[in-house]
């Protein structure tokens, strides 16, 4: 294990929020799950714009799974197709929930004029891997095969995910290409989780705030019990593992200077480059896991927030190709 000076290179208004009403600071064991997963379950309250409609539907699984629950974020009075955004979330594989995600996906709705839909999948340890990507491809699957029904345009369904919903929008992506199950207009990952061998330096910062070492190894252990950090496990589990980018839709990447996931998130987002995928890789000094949403006051997560914002409406709503002469 490696430490790093944080308190030296956060950045000074993290670095007060974190003195003044603390950050989360997880030490997931079987002990601390079920406190942790609380912590994580109810969506934190905010002042919901007008003009959205939220609801939820239940989908088919894969063959011998359970349906999977899908939000649904509509804009009110609106016609023909639209772009979606369909939204994984965080939670390092063992926790989180889809209704965290509602003030993010009812703000995209209104901001973009697209349909949000966030996904419930199973949890590990109960589920390990391929359930919770398996009911992530089933949503999916299903939101591009009733397209029509639902108002949404079926060649413009991007998928995004935070955290561990990075990573696992990650795997999508590669799993959907390689059973060229739904075409994917792009792809949002944020601060992804994406590799269980946690061979990089930043993945051993001990001190790291948020998600430390311990927590990361319980999440993949969970995940994959019994073979995190072999020889086998599978690219669409770890992302991080796949040798073949090719064909994977256009891409942005974002993560802190301060996250344990900083080197293996910097590497995919250069491997995506070299091999040819448009991708937008945004390093942010001085910022910590999850900073974007803990710590929205503060200037840097202001940044993050619309930086995301241009890239994200620019592939919702592309403008028109106009013909040179």
């Amino acid at each position: 294990m490696t430490s790093i000076d944080f308190d030296r290179l956060i950045d000074p208004a993290i670095g007060a929020l974190r003195r003044e009403i603390g950050l989360p600071d997880f030490q997931l064991d079987d002990a601390q799950l079920p406190a942790a997963r609380e912590t994580l379950a109810a969506g934190l309250p905010f002042n919901r714009p007008d003009g959205i409609r939220t609801g939820e539907i239940s989908v088919p699984g894969a063959p011998g799974d359970p349906d999977v629950v899908l939000r649904v974020h509509r804009p009110e009075g609106v016609t023909g197709p639209l772009s979606s955004v369909y939204f994984i979330h965080g939670g390092g594989l063992v926790m989180g929930t889809a209704v965290r995600d509602d003030e993010r996906m009812i703000r995209w709705a209104k901001r973009f004029n697209c349909v949000a839909i966030a996904v419930e999948y199973r949890l590990a340890p109960e589920t390990p891997y391929p359930g919770p990507l398996e009911d992530c491809h089933a949503g999916l699957l299903y939101v591009h095969q009733n397209a029509a029904a639902l108002g949404i345009d079926p060649d413009r369904i991007g998928i995004g995910g935070a955290s561990a919903g990075g990573g696992l929008a990650a795997g999508l992506a590669l799993l959907a290409r390689d059973r060229a199950s739904v075409p994917i207009a792009f792809q949002l990952l944020i601060y992804p989780m994406l590799d269980d061998r946690m061979g990089t330096a930043s993945s051993q910062w001990e001190n790291a705030p948020v998600w430390n070492p311990k927590s990361n190894r319980y999440g993949w252990s969970a995940y994959l019990p019994g073979t995190a950090g072999s020889a086998d496990v599978p690219s669409y589990a770890a992302p991080a593992r796949a040798t073949d980018l090719a064909g994977l839709p256009p891409t942005y990447v974002m993560v802190g200077t301060l996250d344990g996931f900083l080197d293996e998130d910097i590497d995919y987002a250069n491997r995506l480059i070299h091999t040819g995928i448009p991708t937008e890789l945004h390093v942010y000094p001085g910022a910590v896991h999850g900073f974007d949403a803990m710590a929205r006051a503060v200037p840097v997560a202001r940044r993050a927030v619309d930086d995301i914002h241009r890239w994200l409406g620019a592939q919702l709503n592309p403008e028109p190709r106009t013909e040179t002469t």
